[in-house]
């Protein structure tokens, strides 16, 4: 089972939500821990995911989820409901690049997602589910390609991909099919010529004894 996976019936399956999008992730700056705090847990991982629930009316929201070195399972951290997101950084416009920022109305973050792509896919689900259900105060997307906020660009284009995979895969079969068509046909006529090759060698050996 993916870590995804695992978030999903981990964290927001058991209370009636289920998550649109998960992206692993690490602070680009280092966070100031307090210079007397004591009883770490250690290395973890990050996760940002964004979650809805089955129930209407819908209920969206950003969670941080944490898995703790030599752990299995995974943490429920801080948690945010949709209408307090002020802001979604891409940092650049341009390219594709990792980093993005979050600011809420009490927080704000510095992330690194694992790549490029995962950060983008998580961008734009963001952006469709705030166009679908933030109705008044929408966040800000600033700095984030055009490609992110313009529909389902990536989906539609991973679905291309798929689309086209299974066109081509389609084709080498047809044309397999086509070769071992001619090969069958090749072959019933090599059978005929040889029946008929029998045939007349057994008809030439009766006159013959005869």
């Amino acid at each position: 089972m993916s870590a995804r996976s695992a978030i999903n019936k981990e964290i927001f399956t058991p209370h009636d939500e289920r998550m649109l999008a998960a992206v692993q992730v690490r602070r680009r700056t280092k966070k100031k821990i307090p210079f007397l705090a004591t009883g770490g847990q250690g290395d973890y991982t990050t996760f940002i995911c964004l979650s809805v629930t089955n129930k209407k009316p819908t209920q969206v929201s950003i969670t941080k989820v944490k898995q703790f070195e030599g752990s299995s399972s995974f943490v429920r951290r801080s948690q945010w409901a949709f209408d307090q997101l002020r802001q979604v950084n891409g940092i650049d416009p341009n390219r594709d690049c990792p980093e993005f920022d979050l600011t809420f109305e009490n927080a704000f973050d510095q992330w690194v997602a694992g790549s490029s792509g995962d950060k983008c896919m998580f961008i734009q689900v963001l952006y469709n589910t705030c166009q679908r259900h933030s109705a008044d105060r929408k966040p800000e997307f600033v700095n984030c390609q055009s490609k992110l906020l313009g529909g389902n660009s990536i989906l539609h284009s991973a679905a291309d991909s798929v689309s086209s995979a299974v066109q081509k895969a389609s084709q080498a079969l047809n044309e397999r099919g086509e070769r071992l068509g001619r090969v069958e046909e090749k072959t019933g006529d090599m059978m005929n010529s040889a029946q008929q090759f029998a045939d007349t060698a057994h008809k030439l050996a009766m006159k013959h004894k005869c």
